[in-house]
């Protein structure tokens, strides 16, 4: 099944305009030829600011991971909210490995007063320079550097070790937690759903929020992105190496399948004959049962992660948003009122996929979403 004429005439009506800075795509380039040399300035850092991280401790930290378009944002800037949790920020890139330098730098360069604007996604959230974001996947690219190579297995089980990233990335979490204050470090990052042994084992005590959504309307989101985005990096090359750099491979000209050991080569070969549909369902399946296959294994990792569908969130915001903070052992404070008077069902598209999609779909989904609960 090809793109069908309401896609097509859907990326037509999409605006592909998106902004890129001159000097954050420049300074991006840096860490991108460099990763070697940033890395030892990151090590630096560390060590000029040691005696401020001293009492500083990793203490159960919380990952908000899964596809993109499942709600990890909203998740995110939710949890965000609360005083103890400390997460990444627009702000931080791109020099995401010197953090404690860059936002020293940030602090004094005058950039005025920050302005809430729609994110790129044009999804209804705005955000500014101190919205959180998931930028920790430039660390996973630097010591990982061919993690998103395609037909490499991409899964990291608690068999895995790399001591000088386990020992830099501990490092990095603790001076975020000492510049901004907190207690509990806060991550969003879609790719941590194929490291969720080895980032238990380095972290036992750690707590996973792995957002999932019925597979008709995720699929629908995630082509609506991909039609955006590509049409964005069409326009503009810049938006395509921010993709790059900042570890965003979801959608665009650089999309790639998120390859856990099976069938990654036949959703790269279903987009690559235009069978956008049955690729997008055949990784949605790949993906979440690979969640599914690593909860059941492991009881340990299963009682650490709370697995929250999209459709239950927008139905009862509040109940569900106290489970999220009960699972992660924060105090509600007013967040649950929070989500309640923000969250709704989306109403700025419909699904419009012609009846062989949806049985397409379902046929490719129905044994992993049957695990999750969908009918």
């Amino acid at each position: 099944m090809n793109e069908t004429a309401a896609h097509k005439t859907s990326a037509q009506k999409t605006s592909a305009r998106m902004d890129i800075d001159p000097w954050t795509d420049r300074l991006g380039g840096l860490l991108e030829r460099y990763p070697r040399l940033w890395t030892r300035l990151g090590d630096l850092e560390t060590r000029l600011v040691a005696d401020r991280l001293d009492a500083v401790a990793v203490d159960r930290p919380i990952y908000v991971t899964g596809l993109a378009r499942s709600g990890t944002t909203v998740l995110l800037e939710l949890l965000a909210l609360h005083p103890d949790t400390v997460a990444h920020r627009y702000r931080d890139f791109p020099l995401v490995l010197t953090p404690w330098a860059w936002n020293w730098f940030v602090d004094r360069a005058g950039r005025g007063e920050a302005v809430a604007r729609e994110r790129a996604h044009r999804d209804r959230i705005t955000v500014t320079s101190e919205s959180p974001e998931a930028f920790e996947e430039v660390i996973w690219m630097t010591f990982f550097p061919d993690i998103h190579d395609p037909g490499r297995d991409a899964a990291l089980g608690r068999d895995t070790g790399h001591p000088a990233f386990e020992a830099f990335y501990r490092d990095h979490i603790r001076k975020l937690l000492a510049l901004r204050g907190g207690s509990r470090y806060l991550a969003k990052g879609n790719y941590n759903v194929t490291r969720l042994p080895y980032l238990h084992k380095l972290f036992p005590d750690a707590r996973f929020v792995v957002p999932i959504r019925d597979p008709q309307w995720h699929i629908a989101s995630l082509m609506k992105q991909h039609r955006l985005f590509v049409a964005a990096e069409r326009e503009d090359e810049r938006v395509l190496r921010h993709m790059r750099r900042s570890g965003h491979f979801e959608f665009g000209l650089g999309r790639r399948p998120i390859d856990v050991g099976d069938g990654a080569a036949e959703v790269t070969r279903l987009w690559a004959e235009g069978e956008e549909v049955e690729g997008w369902a055949a990784h949605w399946a790949i993906v979440y049962g690979h969640v599914a296959d690593r909860l059941a294994a492991d009881p340990d990792l299963a009682a650490a992660t709370l697995v929250v569908r999209y459709e239950d969130f927008c139905s009862a915001p509040a109940e569900v948003m106290a489970r999220v903070l009960d699972h992660c052992a924060l105090a509600p404070g007013s967040l649950p009122e929070a989500a309640a008077a923000r969250i709704s069902a989306p109403d700025y598209y419909q699904p419009d996929f012609t009846e062989e999609e949806r049985a397409t779909i379902a046929r490719r989904t129905a044994a992993v979403a049957g695990r999750f609960g969908y009918g």
